[in-house]
């Protein structure tokens, strides 16, 4: 019988053997929470906002080079070697919640333009209405 070809280890598998531990992942779980927290905190400073937006996107467009010369140079700074080629364990703990917090920036987005729609509307029916009192 012909053996099956392996295939991708799933989200849990690859967080189950992953050894929080390392001082590096810390490092990275610490930069994801300050990426969080300007996420937040940038929520009244749209220009803030924006460049802290296109940083994310940039870093996860650099992820798979990033994935490269991590799986060329892990011994410097790992124990074990987590990146693979095809980019999973960069994908769920670098890409991923940097992801989350462009959602978040482009949800808060839309909310404010929804609300600026809304009172322009509001503004313009009682323009409107000024003008029928008016004649």
């Amino acid at each position: 019988m012909e053996q099956a070809l392996s295939s991708p280890p799933g989200v849990a598998a690859v967080l189950a053997r992953t050894d929080w531990s390392e001082p590096w992942l810390l490092g990275l779980a610490v930069f994801h929470l300050l990426c969080l927290l300007l996420t937040c905190a940038s929520a009244r400073r749209p220009r803030l906002q924006a460049g802290h937006f296109l940083c994310m996107v940039g870093l996860v467009y650099c992820a798979e080079y990033i994935n490269e010369l991590a799986a060329m140079n892990w011994r410097l700074f790992s124990k074990y070697q987590y990146f693979d080629s095809r980019g999973m364990f960069i994908s769920l703990v670098f890409s991923a919640p940097l992801l989350v917090n462009t959602i978040i920036i482009v949800v808060t987005w839309v909310y404010r333009t929804l609300n600026v729609m809304t009172e322009l509307k509001t503004l313009q029916q009682r323009v409107k209405a000024k003008k029928l009192k008016m004649n």
